[in-house]
């Protein structure tokens, strides 16, 4: 039995969901009849908190998928202790946001943004630009998403280090990872940081006024993970002060950014409404995933993408 959470709409190839389970399509207010009896929670409402709302009636329930990567809302008391298998969407995204972010590394370095506004005053003003090849750049975050940004950056030309959990050498796809707990230390050679990393207790807040204070001048600050990672205040002060070039945040705190914030008419920021992942595809790829696991489940298979719910994310390795 598969219980099916969703808001507006359902997702995509539900008739092969149908074809291989008996589905029960719930709201958020229906949840709880839906999850009597259920084996698996197809989460495609995804940081509906009616889960945790609803724990009590979750008796038979073995496997939740989410459909979204980042689980950090998602998560709680109960379900962490319970044996059940928790899934996520790791690495549907990761192409386009990837895209995304070396996006605002040539948004910024072709002074793109700038060229939009003086189009909009009608001004002919000729301006030079900095190529990217052979820039620096430190990727926060060296899971699925960080991997693709440092591959996809690396065919542009420029050099990627990675920020992760430890520390090692001889990754194929960083020229060198070092540990996020010596962010400070670490972030004064580069020319742009790139925030890939979930959101946990250790990474809530990681760049501060610390961190901005050390990195270059001339760096910007990349924001495509999520917006607590950021420390907001210190990182007004340091776009108005010049202690940092600029940033470009697809992710921010609070989050919808509220009229009025110094953020929204900062000439040195790029903001984007959380969108770097949703591609005209990425509901179809969503969707496809889930199958796969679903059909990994009837046979009994190890699924793909499970959550280690204590940390918080998918360990490197065991994503499909």
């Amino acid at each position: 039995m598969v219980a099916i959470l969703y808001r507006d709409a359902l997702p995509p190839q539900l008739a092969d969901i149908e074809a291989m389970a008996e589905v029960r399509l719930a709201t958020a207010d229906e949840l709880a009849g839906a999850l009597a009896g259920a084996d698996v929670l197809y989460q495609w409402h995804s940081f509906s908190p009616a889960l945790r709302e609803n724990w009590h009636a979750a008796s038979s329930l073995e496997w939740v998928h989410v459909s979204a990567a980042g689980v950090d809302r998602l998560l709680f008391d109960e379900l962490v202790a319970s044996p059940v298998q928790y899934t996520n969407s790791r690495g549907v995204l990761s192409r386009a946001i990837a895209e995304f972010a070396l996006g605002f590394v040539l948004n910024i370095a072709k002074d793109a943004h700038c060229s939009f506004r003086l189009q909009q005053q009608q001004l002919w003003q000729h301006r030079t630009t900095r190529k990217i090849q052979g820039m620096k750049v430190l990727v926060v975050g060296t899971g699925s998403i960080g991997r693709e940004i440092a591959r996809l950056f690396r065919a542009a030309g420029m050099e990627v280090s990675g920020a992760g959990r430890s520390s090692r050498a001889g990754d194929a796809d960083f020229d060198e990872i070092h540990s996020s707990r010596d962010l400070a230390e670490l972030v004064g050679g580069f020319d742009h940081v790139v925030l890939a990393a979930p959101l946990t207790p250790a990474t809530r807040g990681m760049v501060d006024a610390r961190v901005l204070a050390a990195m270059k001048a001339s760096a910007h600050l990349i924001n495509v993970g999520r917006g607590e990672l950021v420390h907001t205040d210190d990182l007004v002060h340091a776009l108005s002060s010049g202690t940092i070039a600029g940033a470009a945040l697809d992710v921010v705190h609070p989050e919808p950014l509220p009229p009025g914030h110094p953020l929204w008419n900062m000439p040195n920021v790029i903001l984007t409404p959380h969108m770097s992942g949703d591609s005209a595809e990425y509901l179809d790829d969503l969707a496809g995933l889930f199958v796969r696991n679903l059909r990994r489940y009837a046979q009994g298979e190890p699924l793909l993408n499970v959550v280690d719910k204590a940390l918080g994310f998918v360990p490197g390795g065991t994503s499909g």
